[in-house]
């Protein structure tokens, strides 16, 4: 059976990527974006609800993301869900939950780059224990 599991975000970056180098020397950077739903409640009420949505790239476009990417930027992104466990401490789970990035483009003006788009990177996104408490 065929499964589908793929992430389309336009929106804007909450603050500038957090971006750590693993032991096996491969970089990594995690942000988070904002997105806003607009709905009508019972009362024809119009309302918005924010979401923010955990970020990850790898490789090359973890090296984009730390010399462009800041807080406000505009981005387009393309990936896919991970949900990782951490076992804490006091033997509790938590469950986190990003999106991998695959493709990432740069939606601002193009003056405020040097390029604009990077997609189809090889992605290693092999499971590796991240600092949680920076992201």
């Amino acid at each position: 059976m065929r499964t589908v599991n793929k992430v389309l975000i336009i929106w804007n970056v909450t603050k500038d990527p957090f971006i750590k180098n693993t032991d096996w020397n491969k970089k990594v950077a995690m942000f988070t974006v904002a997105t806003n739903r607009y709905f009508k409640n019972l009362k024809d009420e119009v309302k918005n609800e924010a979401e923010y949505t955990n970020c990850i790239a790898w490789g090359n476009l973890a090296e984009k993301c730390e010399k462009f990417l800041t807080k406000g930027k505009l981005v387009y992104i393309e990936g896919r869900l991970k949900t990782r466990i951490i076992d804490k401490e006091d033997w509790t789970k938590t469950y986190k939950t990003e999106v991998v990035i695959s493709n990432l483009i740069f939606l601002n003006k193009k003056s405020d780059f040097e390029w604009s788009e990077w997609s189809n990177e090889e992605i290693d996104d092999t499971d590796f224990d991240l600092d949680d408490d920076k992201f």
